[in-house]
């Protein structure tokens, strides 16, 4: 995405920055705690302090990724850009969701109505050794994304319920059901999710003039500097602990809420996640800082697999290696390329915990986020990677809602105003 030369990282100091007892680690007190103020997005209250952001949409982002991207790679060894396999499509069409289809994915539908997917009673259907039955086994690595799963699942078997009353015939009625939903979902990103996410005037700005740097020659593609760096941001949105449901008790991220198994007793009532008229108020995230929990500075191993040095059982440490092994160029050089207002050290906050020189992009984007915005949005470099590429991907699709019928607003029923990703998740009553 950016002709920029490769920063230069010592593989040593990323794993302090990134692992257990380092800046990374929300437990662990530092420079940047000391010089925050109350409203500064960081500091040794991280765990504990919200964003205004409602605490659903860091995980929304995670299934969006997995709908774009696969990158099975190996983490720890340099890689040839042109050699990196993207096993996903790149767009956002809810490809975890339908897979081929009912006739090349018979296992996902219901015999009976093959034009309806399988769910079981809240979870995603499993074989006999409890395995997710999904298109991505990723969309089954914790109980929020099971729990997408089912909620988009559902969603799509109402939308055929609706089509059906309204006259739908069996041959049109999957594919009618299929598009209706992939365009309620891509309007949610480019209508809700982007303007909290990167400022509505910058999505507007793309919208009206199109990409300046995702210029795609070609097919689209991911950028290496969105799927390894920009993208990364919600990894310090996620909180310690979560109420499920209401009158729950909180429950930790890890190990707690652990997935590739039955989903059990924690199903998820978006309306805790999610702000639902009639309801409370729902939970919030974390800032977008670079200061991870501990749940993810120390990883299950059914999540970071065995790892070849300690530092990697934190995702802060994988997210800084994985910048290094692509060579992406420093969050400093993006800046001044895209003519942003480069980071001072004191908005970095990191000269604290020894590190020299220029950032790595994926703290260059949470320190931007922590430092201009009070961790509650991304700043001008993240915003901007994040919402050219989704924006680009959307409207290079020939099936989108953008390429076929950009002025199309969402036909599904609505709570309150406009129409929003609760509205998707949340059946109405």
């Amino acid at each position: 995405m950016f002709d920029l030369p490769a920063l230069m990282t010592d593989e040593d100091a990323l794993r302090r920055t990134g692992g257990s007892g380092g800046f990374c680690d929300s437990s662990t007190k530092n420079t940047a705690d000391s010089d925050s103020d109350s409203s500064a997005g960081t500091g040794s209250s991280a765990e504990t302090r919200d964003a205004r952001i409602e605490a659903g949409w860091p995980f929304f982002g995670q299934f969006v990724a997995h709908d774009l991207s696969a990158d099975r790679s190996p983490l720890t060894t340099y890689a040839e850009l042109e050699n990196l396999a993207n096993l996903r499509s790149p767009r956002a069409d809810l490809e975890p969701l339908y897979g081929p289809g009912p006739a090349g994915a018979p296992y996902l539908y219901s015999r009976g109505d093959p034009a309806k997917l399988l769910e079981a009673d809240g979870d995603v259907p499993r074989n006999h050794e409890g395995t997710a039955i999904v298109v991505d086994p990723r969309n089954d690595s914790h109980i929020f994304m099971n729990q997408l799963q089912v909620a988009l699942i559902r969603a799509h078997n109402r939308i055929v319920d609706r089509l059906r009353a309204g006259g739908a015939s069996d041959h049109t009625v999957f594919p009618d059901a299929q598009r209706t939903l992939a365009w309620h979902y891509q309007w949610v990103i480019v209508n809700e999710f982007l303007p909290q996410l990167a400022g509505r005037a910058l999505v507007n700005a793309i919208l009206a003039c199109g990409p300046r740097f995702y210029r795609p020659q070609g097919a689209p593609f991911i950028p290496v500097e969105f799927a390894d760096a920009a993208y990364r941001y919600g990894h310090s949105q996620i909180c310690e602990t979560y109420v499920l449901r209401p009158g729950g008790e909180s429950v930790r991220f890890f190990p707690d809420l652990m997935g590739f198994g039955p989903v059990g007793d924690r199903k998820v009532d978006w309306t805790l996640f999610f702000d639902v008229p009639g309801h409370q108020p729902a939970q919030r995230c974390k800032p977008i800082d670079g200061r991870l929990v501990s749940s993810l500075i120390s990883l299950p191993e059914a999540i970071s697999g065995e790892v070849s040095h300690a530092a990697y059982a934190s995702l802060a440490a994988r997210d800084l290696q994985r910048g290094r092994r692509l060579a992406l160029p420093s969050g400093e050089s993006v800046a001044g390329l895209i003519g942003a207002e480069v980071l001072s050290e004191d908005e970095l906050g990191l000269s604290g915990c020894g590190w020299t020189g220029e950032t790595p992009l994926w703290m260059y984007i949470q320190r931007e986020a922590a430092s201009r915005h009070a961790g509650n949005r991304l700043g001008e470099v993240g915003g901007t990677i994040i919402a050219e590429v989704l924006i680009g991907i959307i409207s290079s699709d020939p099936g989108s809602y953008l390429a076929l019928d950009p002025g199309w607003q969402p036909t599904l029923p609505v709570r309150d105003g406009d129409f929003k990703l609760r509205d998707l998740l949340v059946e109405m009553a």
